[in-house]
């Protein structure tokens, strides 16, 4: 596969280049194997508060990891030193390093027969995305907070807007005779108004996100979104402590997917430290439930053609139907584990691959979401989480929450200072309803969800 052209900085065949020859010096130095993966990226980012710039940053980097093995031993090195001398140096020390760690006989590349045979375009990259416009950068954020204060007198005050672009360009190779390479670029603009009443101020956010510029939402409607936002938030209170069903917002319904990944990917299974080990098979999750991991979505905020170790991205069912079908699994903790290979290895710069998911979401339902919070005669409807109240080892589940009291199906008033506590193993399986609102504003995903009792705990 070839090496895509990406952001100003090495050419294609430079980036090939680098890699071809660091892992030329690490076999030359007495790896029995090796890979290495290279970034090279762009970010720009203007921020603007009550009209006035406050921010503008334009950072760029390239960055090598390599990963070598001298029989079942192995080390990790990474470096900026990209001259065919720094390649040298990074690769005899990295095998030096080998020489003297533990053997673990799970470590070592893939198969060759797994690895990835073609780079599919993904549609993962706009060409804007490598030149940025400072103009247009802070047009759009001060287009995205003016809308949000003209939306309504009591917003007042503004923690600010930011508008943010990245571009990259990944590439990896290994000694497999694997390299390829793709590129990448995102465009996000977010914004975060304040608005005052009777003395007490509260703050929302709104946000888009897309791959390609065109694709973002207009700045003046996310801006007007952040504005009703804040504004239903005026006047909240405290509930009495209860229990009472509990509707995630999809926003932070996609936060109950992201405790649910902690849980399915392999490291956490071999360590023991999940709430889901020795469950595949088993029904954990309302029939209703169904989650996908899907790294070869076109456009997808987690796409990419082939994971961390060369082997290609795949659509995984993590559950059907509410039950356990599939871990997510890269190479080391497949083997530590008896299965195989999802195709989910991610790894940063100079760090080891672990799994991870990609394009990760709860399948839509058919109801909607006004359906969903008239089918609750008295309870909550959360629109934000606080804190980090997750066990990973029992799924015990408690976090301080935000957000709108239901009452006869209608909302009644907000609340906060409230904690909404479960076990995300009950949770999963007490949802009785999901919702037809699936968006992806990111690389996890659900639709508005309804849990039929939680407890809530206020005044």
């Amino acid at each position: 596969m070839s090496i895509a052209a990406g952001a100003p900085g090495l050419r294609p065949e430079e980036l090939r280049a680098a890699l071809l020859s660091i892992l030329d010096f690490a076999t030359h130095a007495g790896a029995t194997a090796a890979d290495a993966v290279l970034v090279q990226h762009a970010a720009f980012a203007a921020g603007v508060r009550l009209g006035e710039i406050e921010k503008l940053t334009d950072a760029r980097e390239k960055r090598l990891g390599l990963r070598v093995f001298v029989g079942e031993r192995s080390a990790l090195a990474a470096t900026a030193d990209l001259t065919r001398g720094g390649l040298a140096r990074c690769a005899e020390d990295t095998v030096a390093l080998a020489r003297v760690t533990q053997p673990d006989p799970a470590q070592g590349l893939p198969e060759r027969a797994a690895l990835a045979t073609e780079a599919s375009d993904l549609d993962l990259y706009d060409d804007v995305a490598a030149v940025p416009s400072p103009e247009d950068a802070i047009a759009r954020a001060r287009a995205a907070e003016a809308a949000a204060l003209a939306s309504d007198p009591r917003l007042t005050n503004s923690e600010g807007a930011e508008f943010s672009q990245t571009a990259a360009t990944i590439a990896y190779a290994s000694t497999l005779g694997f390299d390829g390479g793709y590129r990448s670029s995102a465009f996000h603009l977010g914004v975060e108004p304040v608005a005052v009443s009777d003395g007490r101020m509260q703050r929302d956010y709104w946000y888009a996100r897309a791959r390609h510029l065109a694709r973002l939402d207009d700045a003046a409607e996310v801006g007007r979104r952040a504005g009703a936002r804040t504004v239903r938030r005026l006047g909240a209170r405290r509930v009495p402590t209860q229990e009472a069903p509990v509707v995630f917002e999809a926003e932070v319904a996609a936060s109950l997917l992201r405790h649910l990944a902690s849980a399915v990917v392999g490291q956490s299974l071999y360590r023991g430290t999940s709430f889901l080990l020795g469950r595949l098979g088993e029904i954990v999750a309302s029939p209703l439930v169904t989650v996908v991991d899907d790294g070869r979505m076109p456009g997808g905020h987690g796409s990419r053609p082939f994971d961390a170790e060369g082997l290609a991205t795949r659509r995984t069912t993590v559950i059907e139907d509410g039950r356990l079908a599939s871990y997510l699994l890269d190479v080391y903790s497949a083997r530590r584990l008896g299965l195989a290979s999802t195709g989910n290895a991610a790894r940063a710069v100079g760090d080891t691959p672990s799994a991870a998911p990609t394009n990760l979401y709860l399948a839509a339902g058919t109801t909607s979401p006004e359906a969903i919070i008239a089918s609750v005669d008295r309870g909550l409807l959360v629109t934000e989480l606080i804190g980090f109240g997750v066990n990973a080892v029992t799924g015990d589940y408690s976090r301080g929450a935000v957000g709108l009291w239901i009452e006869h199906g209608e909302i009644a008033y907000p609340v906060e200072e409230i904690t909404i506590a479960g076990n995300l193993l009950e949770m999963f399986r007490d949802i009785d309803l999901v919702g037809d609102d699936l968006v992806f504003r990111g690389s996890v995903a659900a639709p508005t969800l309804k849990i039929r009792r939680m407890t809530i705990a206020g005044s």
